[in-house]
């Protein structure tokens, strides 16, 4: 739908626009475009209840379940942009909610797995990302606090939930130079989003 088109490309704009004022200020380098591209292209009012889809394209976060989210859409690009993924590379998400952030990455690169605690939220990812062609997505069910050991290792990691801590055994499924990002601290306040590095000695 046009009306749709229109209104993700101006929210990809503006979001290009917004991070790239404030990494001026703070010595950072642009947005990665293909990021940009992918905001521009992925459908967000596909991955929300038909109720919510005209604030799709707004830049805040969105229900869609008891369970489950939609991540706020400059938040999803800055995650993404900041692990520097490589088409070809491998990335586990940790926490699909309605599977938007998943299609982002599966436009940066074709191997994409995710691990959600509950089975119907991973569930209705799962068929709603098979919908819109994005069926190579695997969809897993586990405790994402520990990964997904059989799809490790991976060169990138993006937990999309506040967790107090990164596990040990989330850690060690990083391969060596890759790279994970969280939102560390306390559901019930803010959290502070750190990217953490796996060196070529195995040191974070």
């Amino acid at each position: 739908q046009a009306e749709y088109k229109e209104m993700r490309q101006a929210l990809a704009d503006a979001i290009e626009q917004g991070v790239n004022r404030v990494r001026e200020r703070s010595g950072g380098g642009p947005i990665d475009p293909r990021v940009i591209a992918a905001m521009a292209k992925v459908p967000r009012h596909e991955f929300t209840p038909p109720h919510l889809r005209p604030y799709a394209y707004l830049d805040r976060p969105l229900p869609v379940g008891p369970d489950a989210t939609i991540s706020q859409p400059s938040l999803v690009a800055v995650m993404t942009d900041l692990l520097r993924i490589e088409r070809g590379q491998k990335v586990l998400e940790v926490g699909v909610g309605g599977g938007y952030q998943t299609a982002i990455l599966a436009e940066m690169t074709p191997d994409v797995s995710s691990v959600e605690f509950h089975a119907n939220v991973a569930a209705a990812a799962q068929k709603n990302l098979q919908r819109l062609g994005y069926g190579a997505v695997k969809v897993n069910v586990a405790d994402g606090y520990y990964g997904w050991r059989p799809g490790a290792p991976y060169d990138a990691i993006l937990v999309r939930m506040a967790i107090p801590d990164v596990s040990s055994a989330l850690l060690e499924q990083l391969k060596l130079g890759g790279s994970l990002i969280a939102p560390i601290g306390p559901a019930t306040s803010p959290q502070q989003l750190i990217l953490f590095q796996k060196g070529a000695d195995g040191g974070v």
